[in-house]
């Protein structure tokens, strides 16, 4: 009996997730009435709901532990918690990118729970600490006006941070990512690259000159040379094409973005020469199978994961991704994709891009630059990561070592992946009060 509710449930979550999907895309065009909105944002609330219900039911039928109970009714209030505050305190948001951060942490605890529950117990506190800390900056970003005048503040606090884990920091798979304060486990360079964003946003919002852009480099160099110096490339490749994008879209001058590319390919060859561990990792990617039990173990484990799964999973709790090192954090769409298929793992990917779409459309409609730069700078730092993570775990690229935003396991990253849609929020009400999408919405809806 518990093997045929496994396979319904199964099918059940990938239909759920694809029409989910298909809604989230439909939201974007242009020329959606508010009233198809608000009927389409119904629809996914209900698609998630149903997605937590049928999840926690298969979890708890192949555990029978009480925490799994536990763990659904406080992920259902977490997300109610978070629609009230985000849809109804906060008169004009973004509900498509509200309705995709809840999926998204609902496909978090669904995995966490089936792999190790009390990683999933951890993620639901510290998703629900996130929400609490971040639910005031739509408002903060909305209302105050600082945030142009701390151009060389955000410099210096991303600069220090980083150095601090450079030196004191804890090794990681041979890169220093993590600093211990006190009980809790932090990853600065989550947090520094929302604020080599505002940097860049800062010093090239007015002006956009060739000196500008040194100085602007300089920095951002200094930033992603700390992040070499402590081996974790993963990030310093997130920093150095956030900081290309936002110089070509100041700047709009093809010359920059070639000037930074060819470096960055020169930069690559050097890393591959001075970091033996990169060497390995460029070793597995190449040819895994030829070190499958030693340097490509990982990835063969998550492309054997990859493609037992199929197009339709094996179902909960009927595949093996904890044989997968590492499975919560850097690989854990691999177990997605065995157990949930092919085809939700896909569907997972296209939510990320609709996010990823959102970031840049609400940036094209934001009239000042300064915070147009900053959409767009948020998006590609959200872009980047999605793209290194699931192209190191399918061997589309060699392992970077980053996480899947609010998909994998860890404080840092789902504080930092919050925050930055807490920011989008904000700028969206920004948008919504400089008033160019209010009258938009009033004469699409007089059309309708």
């Amino acid at each position: 009996m518990i093997h045929l509710i496994t396979e319904i449930v199964r099918l059940l979550l990938i239909v759920m997730i694809a029409v989910y999907t298909y809604d989230s895309f439909k939201a974007l065009r242009s020329n959606t009435s508010e009233r198809l909105a608000n009927h389409l944002y119904r629809k996914q609330t209900t698609l998630l709901y149903l997605t937590i219900f049928c999840s926690g039911l298969v979890l708890y039928l192949h555990t029978n532990d009480q925490r799994v109970i536990l763990i659904t009714a406080a992920e259902s209030i977490l997300f109610a918690l978070t629609m009230l505050i985000y849809k109804q305190i906060y008169q004009y948001v973004s509900k498509p990118l509200v309705n995709n951060m809840c999926m998204l942490l609902a496909v978090s605890f669904m995995i966490l729970t089936r792999l190790r529950i009390d990683h999933a117990i951890r993620q639901l506190f510290m998703a629900s600490a996130a929400l609490l800390i971040t639910c005031v900056i739509p408002l903060m970003i909305e209302k105050l006006t600082l945030w142009k005048k701390l151009t060389y503040i955000y410099a210096l606090l991303g600069i220090l941070a980083l150095a601090v884990v450079a030196v004191l920091g804890r090794a990681t798979y041979g890169a220093k990512i993590n600093i211990k304060v006190g009980p809790v486990l932090l990853q600065p360079s989550e947090f520094v690259k929302i604020l080599l964003v505002f940097f860049i946003a800062c010093m090239l919002y007015h002006r956009n000159d060739l000196h500008q852009v040194i100085i602007t480099g300089v920095i951002t160099a200094l930033m992603v040379l700390i992040l070499v110096a402590s081996k974790d490339l993963g990030s310093a490749l997130i920093f150095f094409v956030t900081f290309l994008v936002m110089v070509y879209v100041a700047t709009q001058k093809p010359l920059y973005l070639l000037a930074g590319m060819g470096m960055m390919v020169l930069a690559s060859v050097a890393g591959y020469y001075l970091f033996s561990h990169v060497r390995i990792r460029v070793l597995a990617w190449q040819d895994p199978l030829s070190v499958v039990n030693d340097q490509g173990y990982q990835i063969c484990q998550s492309l054997f994961a990859i493609g037992t799964g199929g197009w339709f999973g094996s179902g909960l709790y009927q595949g093996m991704p904890e044989k997968i090192p590492v499975v919560t954090t850097d690989f854990v769409f691999s177990a997605i994709s065995e157990e949930l298929g092919a085809l939700f793992a896909i569907s997972l990917i296209f939510i990320c891009i609709s996010n990823f779409l959102m970031f840049f459309n609400i940036a094209m409609q934001i009239r000042e630059q300064f915070y147009k730069l900053i959409a767009l700078g948020l998006g590609t730092v959200y872009g980047i990561q999605v793209f290194t993570t699931i192209g190191g775990v399918t061997k589309f690229i060699p392992s970077t070592g980053v996480t899947l935003p609010l998909v994998s396991y860890g404080g840092s990253s789902i504080l930092s992946t919050m925050i930055l849609f807490a920011i989008i929020q904000g700028l969206y009400k920004r948008a919504f009060s400089e008033g160019d999408l209010h009258e938009k919405r009033q004469k699409k809806n007089k059309r309708s």
